[in-house]
């Protein structure tokens, strides 16, 4: 299967694309790397993954998507580009945590043990995850969740592995990490859970809140 992959969750935003190789393990045959500014250039990233790769759009069979959390507007920015691709083309969608793509590439690093998955949720929370890591296997002990700044300390003291995009602004003795688009890619292809585009939502803890707007006002004449 040929596989486009679009991680757009952190400052490093990138596309990749992957094929089965021998014993059908997937081949990166292409990788687009964005780092700064404030938009992203999706249509230039996914053009450079795919010349490198030497494919043409017609080719790619799915589109794995990194779900986040991390930065809403480049997470919406992804999905929406996949729904846009399926409404064009007949390709599978899969959606996938960045949190989990972040622990598989701790993995692929060399960092095992107690794994503390770092990432700014903004107001001063971080969303935090445990795994316990090893060269053959990835194990989530702590689900995903919302924590102050003082939970993250008190795992990095106890022995926790602390890893995530820009971690070592808060937390000293971290390491910095970002979810890759090649490690999102060959994490689909171990997947079969595929959805339409109008099922990928960002993963997203906190619960949405709405403020009615006051009815408007009746100016007298």
């Amino acid at each position: 299967m040929k596989l486009l992959a679009l991680e757009f969750s952190s400052p490093q935003r990138g596309v990749a694309v992957l094929h089965d190789g021998p014993n059908a393990r997937p081949t990166a045959l292409g990788e687009a790397i964005e780092v700064g500014g404030r938009s992203t250039n999706t249509l230039g990233l996914v053009a450079e993954a795919l010349r490198q790769a030497q494919l043409e759009r017609e080719q790619i069979e799915c589109l794995a998507i990194g779900l986040g959390p991390g930065s809403y507007t480049g997470i919406r920015l992804a999905i929406a580009f996949a729904q846009g691709w399926q409404l064009a083309r007949p390709v599978q969608l899969l959606g996938i945590s960045s949190a989990e793509c972040l622990a598989a590439e701790a993995q692929a690093e060399g960092i095992f043990g107690n794994v503390q998955v770092v990432i700014d949720a903004q107001r001063n929370e971080f969303y935090l995850a445990g795994y316990e890591l090893t060269a053959q296997s990835r194990r989530e002990i702590e689900p995903l969740r919302l924590v102050a700044a003082a939970e993250v300390q008190v795992r990095q003291q106890a022995g926790g592995i602390v890893i995530g995009p820009e971690a070592t602004r808060w937390f000293p003795g971290s390491r910095v990490l970002f979810p890759r688009a090649t490690t999102l890619g060959q994490m689909a292809r171990e997947r079969h859970d595929f959805v339409p585009g109008e099922k990928l939502e960002p993963i997203y803890l906190r619960e949405t809140t709405f403020v009615k707007a006051p009815p408007p006002r009746s100016v007298p004449l």
